[in-house]
């Protein structure tokens, strides 16, 4: 067995394991071996199919993985918002009047009744259909749809 026969089996043993793990690093020794595979075939000793492999290899991880995480993991993928980050722009009914001089009101949403304050510290009747635009720990900001 010759030596690029090593370096063709060690990146076919790695591309194998890449496809069994999800982190696109073990690819990045795959690049090497077949790096090194082929100055085994232009007749490089095994000092410079080493130094090259580690070099490669070094370059996939800093230029190359980056690119690959960025197409496989991110390309259409939207950040789900959960929990409260979810009821920004979520709409509600107003259970009880928002009046700026009293502080007082509320908002219900999804079955959840929050304590409400408007945006431009207007006074909001009750029943009317509002917007959540932001969330301050408890008190959610609303302004009105209609």
């Amino acid at each position: 067995m010759e030596v690029w026969h090593i370096w063709l089996i060690a990146a076919l043993v790695f591309f194998v394991i890449e496809i069994f793990t999800t982190g696109i690093a073990v690819i990045c020794f795959s690049f090497g071996a077949l790096a090194s595979m082929i100055v085994s075939l232009c007749g490089g000793n095994v000092t410079w199919q080493v130094i090259l492999f580690a070099v490669v290899t070094l370059l996939a991880f800093v230029f190359l993985r980056p690119l690959l995480l960025k197409f496989f993991y991110k390309k259409g993928k939207e950040e789900v918002k959960t929990n409260v980050d979810a009821l920004i722009g979520r709409k509600g009914f107003v259970s009880e009047p928002i009046d700026p001089a009293t502080g007082g009101g509320r908002v219900k949403v999804d079955g959840d009744d929050w304590k409400a304050v408007s945006v431009d510290n207007s006074p909001i009747e009750k029943g009317a259909q509002v917007e959540i635009l932001k969330l301050d720990s408890v008190i959610v900001t609303v302004k009105r749809v209609n």
